[in-house]
């Protein structure tokens, strides 16, 4: 083979490589769009209060508890979430989450002014959750992509990564989330800084049977640059 002919077939190789990669990177930005679409969509049937509390462990290995409330209500045209806490006798900042289909979240503080991205990336309640966390914003991001398939905690899940194109002060470039196949149920998920580090792990961490139903009783998200703890335990 003559070396013009050479460099022809090796182009050829090449434009045919990038095709293919073009064309997967399309398929995993379809499939994250949709798959996000579904977990979004997951509209409660009717308004509720999850009452509990949070447990925050310290980088010392302290150990405090703050009462946790969400209210839940449901409209025609879209769900709010109520966040609240208090420690003893003292209230403590709380927040809402508007979410309505095909928008954004819109927070509010207490006093139902609008929260910016900067802002909603700040603690709730002293803990490891942020109220971005809490409203699961991420899931918002546009960039959003299945990568893989694989077991994880001995459940087959979807790994979805979400991409944000504007991390902000406090905010995380990017999410991993694993996401169980056959129930949609989110198995476990990594935060990462604007520096590309780990942040933040979640996971749920416990279920019980109401009503015949797994309802998730405790999850915990961990603050692996900082060495603390927040474990989220619900009364069902």
């Amino acid at each position: 083979m003559n070396l013009r002919r050479a460099m022809v077939v090796l182009l050829a190789a090449f434009l045919v490589t990038e095709s293919f990669a073009a064309t997967t990177n399309d398929s995993a930005q379809a499939e994250g769009r949709a798959l996000a679409q579904q977990l979004l969509s997951l509209k409660p049937e009717a308004s509720f209060t999850n009452v509990g509390k949070l447990i925050i462990r310290g980088p010392k290995k302290q150990r405090r508890e703050v009462n946790y409330e969400c209210r839940v209500i449901v409209t025609e045209t879209n769900w709010t979430s109520y966040y609240s806490a208090s420690h003893g006798t003292n209230v403590l900042p709380g927040f809402s989450v508007e979410h309505r289909d095909g928008t954004a979240n819109r927070y509010f503080d207490d006093r139902t002014n609008l929260l910016n991205a900067t802002q909603i990336a700040a603690s709730f309640a002293g803990s490891d959750f942020s109220m971005a966390d809490l409203g699961l914003e991420f899931f918002h991001w546009p960039d959003q992509r299945v990568v893989k398939w694989e077991m994880k905690r001995s459940f087959g899940c979807k790994v979805l990564e979400s991409r944000n194109p504007e991390p902000g002060s406090g905010g995380y470039s990017r999410v991993v989330s694993w996401i169980h196949t056959e129930t949609g149920g989110l198995i476990l998920a990594e935060a990462y800084d604007a520096r590309g580090k780990l942040l933040k792990e979640f996971r749920p961490t416990e279920t019980e049977k109401v009503n015949g139903r797994h309802e998730l009783k405790e999850m915990e998200i961990e603050n692996v640059q900082a060495g603390t703890r927040t474990t989220l335990v619900f009364k069902l």
